[in-house]
């Protein structure tokens, strides 16, 4: 059975965001959970996320924010081999955060490898955390399928971002496809006008 691990970012998930209902709405869901999320530390944070990646197979991970870049952190661990796909949703810039919340976050340098499985990025267009140029970039960077999601702030509960069913589509494709077939790469609907269409009509957001 395929194993969804949860990644929250800075302070965590309250229980309105949409990470918890993914939680709760989704059986063999997982949150890898931190000791502080109000200073998080990436030795620790990568060391929990890699305990739980030791007794899973066959994973998918759900990061926003500071999670995604937990999550790109795994490029060149050994760990990384369990992992179908990763949904990333609103990265933070490490360099943004800090202007926001200083002296909080010891997360070293922005991860720039190559993400070395599956991968698609969920930008917004007016990120407080990070700009859609660097979006762009950093997709680039770590290989990922980049979509645009409108004007959608940290796409967080603040933004609007309860449930957010219709996030399930996003996560179904990595359901779908098996690593032997993706080759890197999410199915062409991903590119599609209509499917292009779909994620930035408001009236389909939460």
């Amino acid at each position: 059975m395929t194993r969804t691990l949860i990644l929250p970012g800075y302070m965590g998930s309250g229980p309105d965001h949409w990470q918890q209902h993914w939680l709760n709405d989704n059986p063999g869901s997982e949150f890898v959970e931190q000791d502080d999320w109000e200073r998080p530390d990436l030795d620790t944070w990568l060391a929990r996320l890699e305990d739980r990646l030791d007794v899973s197979e066959d994973v998918i991970l759900v990061a926003h924010s500071l999670g995604c870049l937990l999550a790109a952190r795994l490029a060149g661990r050994a760990s990384a081999e369990k992992i179908r796909g990763a949904l990333l949703v609103a990265p933070c810039h490490l360099d943004r955060t800090e202007q926001l919340h200083p002296d909080a976050i010891d997360f070293g340098e922005m991860p720039e490898k190559r993400l070395p499985f599956p991968s698609l990025l969920i930008g917004s267009l007016n990120d407080p955390y990070m700009p859609f140029e660097q979006c762009r970039r950093y997709a680039s960077l770590w290989g990922s399928d980049l979509i645009d999601l409108g004007y959608a702030g940290h796409i967080n509960v603040a933004s609007g971002f309860g449930r957010w069913t219709n996030g399930y589509g996003f996560l179904s494709l990595f359901k779908r496809n098996r690593p032997a077939g993706f080759a890197g790469r999410l199915p062409e609907m991903a590119s599609h006008r209509a499917f292009r269409g779909l994620v930035r009509d408001r009236r389909l957001l939460p």
